[in-house]
């Protein structure tokens, strides 16, 4: 019964350790910083968007517009993230013209072609770009600027 008490205590004792905390901070300061570098929507958007929407093809060699474009285009002050999840989700599953908010893109590259994503894959990669900065063409501020004036 002796032992018994001695490993109780020894076990209460050592329970109460402060080191948690500190623990805890280390954690959430190295999810912070994750967050942005492994989100699975910016694996995803390089996976199976950059094939097209490449932030690195020139101006004149494109397939469709960088995803920089398509942000800006359905991104204002006003939209929620929802809403624009919701943009990308209707659009990649049916893209028509009467669907279009990039006309001019469908008037250069044509419409794109519908994808078999899920509506997870697609939420995804929709929740990064709404969030993050992401990679665009070295040209793309300046054609932007001149096609905004």
């Amino acid at each position: 019964m002796k032992h018994l008490s001695i490993l109780l205590g020894s076990l209460i004792i050592f329970s109460c350790n402060s080191k948690t905390k500190d623990t805890f901070s280390y954690t959430a300061k190295t999810t912070e910083a994750l967050v942005e570098t492994d989100h699975v929507g910016k694996k995803l958007m390089e996976t199976n968007c950059y094939v097209c929407h490449s932030p690195t093809a020139s101006h004149d060699v494109r397939l469709a517009p960088p995803m920089e474009a398509i942000k800006r285009h359905y991104i204002n002050d006003n939209t929620s993230k929802e809403a624009f999840i919701k943009s990308m989700q209707n659009w990649i599953k049916n893209p028509t013209e009467a669907n279009a908010k990039m006309y001019g893109a469908v008037k250069r590259f044509g419409l794109m072609p519908k994808q078999d994503f899920s509506e997870e894959t697609i939420r995804s990669i929709a929740d990064y770009m709404y969030e993050n900065d992401i990679d665009k063409p070295e040209w793309f501020d300046k054609h932007h600027k001149k096609n905004r004036n």
